[in-house]
């Protein structure tokens, strides 16, 4: 169909007509006209922030959850460093380490979409419990659903949805955003592979059952010999170093793994041989999409506990945000949320609908953590002294948001990607 055919056919289309020569109702009859309008030339066309039902619901049940369960915790958790059993238990239990898992192994079969979702409700009350969840769903079981074997399927997705968390181990100390430099090999022998190395920056480490680890089993081919395996914990061989003392996100485990003569059988290869590096690029350019939700979260999650502060706090004889430097400052800092929020979603609908993404995924990663940093601080100033005590869960917004610039690709690199493709389609 030619462009001028389908403006033609459009212009014909009752809902055009209602929308341009007839006042626009709020209510059913205007819902109904943007339904009409969806129509049109075979395009369903909807508000990105508009959510389905099944959306709604999930979203709507994780608040209430994070609500409930996991805000009186937070501050324990982050004093103790480490994720309450009863939270992590919550956790499975209501189906949030399972989003994309099919019900056949017992998780949701629900959509990547809903995964962002619940990254970024779980990340308005605490953004390490997010990311516990984020990793689980957007890389540990997203590459067993795509590459596993039935077998690996039939093993593991039932635990990862259910019981256990999934490691992700690609960072070494010296392969960091040069992450296919890695040390860690794997040499052949017999049947089997034995792994030697040591990963870093692991999460969720001491409460794995599995761990995703990335080896290079042929180093003469460089990166290409870059092959995935599946190491079950307490394989004898592999060990856990000692927790990061980070800056924040404490209640998320973030530890070195060491491989030490680990006995690995060749079935437990996941997908290729020397596709490591691919299956690694591809699921992180999904995961910064959930890195993304995750600041977004964070943000509102900040906001939404400085506000109230604003509206109550008195001096001079009126509510502090009775001040227009408080009112634009809240202003500006929720519209910076709601960019960064389109930003997210609409990588996450575009990966969904099978679209390219991967610069849009970028952006939204990009943006989304450099806005979590702006608002974050922008609150310990509006809420002044108090602001900078942990009498308020601000300050711990804040130390948290940090390392959204930094990983799953940092600022820099995202900014790497996005120049490239910007340059690849200008040369097209």
């Amino acid at each position: 169909m030619t462009f001028s055919r389908m403006v033609r056919q459009a212009y014909s289309h009752p809902a055009w007509r209602q929308l341009c020569f007839r006042p626009m109702y709020p209510g059913v009859r205007q819902q109904q006209t943007a339904a009409s309008l969806g129509d049109v030339a075979g395009m369903q066309i909807s508000p990105l922030t508009v959510l389905s039902p099944e959306e709604e619901m999930m979203k709507d049940a994780v608040a209430k959850f994070a609500s409930e369960q996991i805000a009186p915790l937070v501050s324990k958790m982050d004093g103790e460093g480490c994720i309450d059993e009863k939270v992590l238990k919550g956790m499975f239990e209501n189906g949030f380490m399972g989003v994309e898992v099919g019900e056949e192994y017992g998780g949701c079969g629900s959509t990547f979409f809903i995964s962002n979702l619940v990254i970024e409700e779980l990340a308005k009350v605490d953004a390490s419990i997010s990311v516990t969840c984020d990793i689980q769903n957007t890389l540990i079981n997203t590459l067993l659903i795509n590459l596993g074997t039935q077998d690996q399927k039939n093993k593991y997705l039932p635990k990862l949805a259910t019981e256990y968390t999934g490691s992700f181990c690609l960072s070494e100390v010296e392969s960091g955003s040069d992450a296919f430099s890695m040390k860690t090999t794997a040499k052949r022998d017999g049947n089997n592979y034995i792994i030697n190395g040591s990963k870093m920056w692991i999460s969720s480490a001491p409460l794995s059952g599995i761990f995703l680890v990335m080896a290079n089993a042929e180093p003469t081919a460089g990166y290409k010999g870059i092959t995935c395996f599946l190491v079950d914990a307490g394989t004898p061989g592999l060990s856990i170093g000692k927790k990061e003392d980070k800056l924040g996100l404490r209640a998320s485990s973030t530890c070195v793994v060491h491989f030490d003569n680990v006995v690995v059988p060749e079935e437990n290869i996941l997908g290729k041989f020397g596709h490591g590096y691919k299956y690694a690029i591809g699921m992180l350019n999904e995961g910064r999409i959930g890195i993304g939700a995750q600041m977004v979260g964070l943000a509102q999650g900040c906001l939404d506990a400085t506000i109230p502060y604003l509206l109550q706090r008195k001096q001079f004889g009126r509510t502090i945000f009775d001040f227009q430097a408080m009112q634009h400052a809240v202003a500006n800092l929720a519209t910076e949320i709601e960019a960064a929020r389109l930003l997210v979603y609409n990588a996450a609908r575009l990966k969904e609908a099978g679209q390219p993404f991967i610069k849009q995924g970028a952006m939204a990663k990009l943006y989304s953590s450099e806005v979590a940093t702006r608002v974050t601080s922008k609150c310990i100033e509006l809420m002044g002294g108090v602001g900078f005590t942990k009498d308020y869960p601000i300050e711990k917004f804040y130390r948290d948001c940090k390392i959204g610039t930094i990983y799953e690709g940092t600022s820099h690199i995202q900014l790497n990607t996005i120049a490239k493709l910007i340059g690849q389609e200008y040369s097209s």
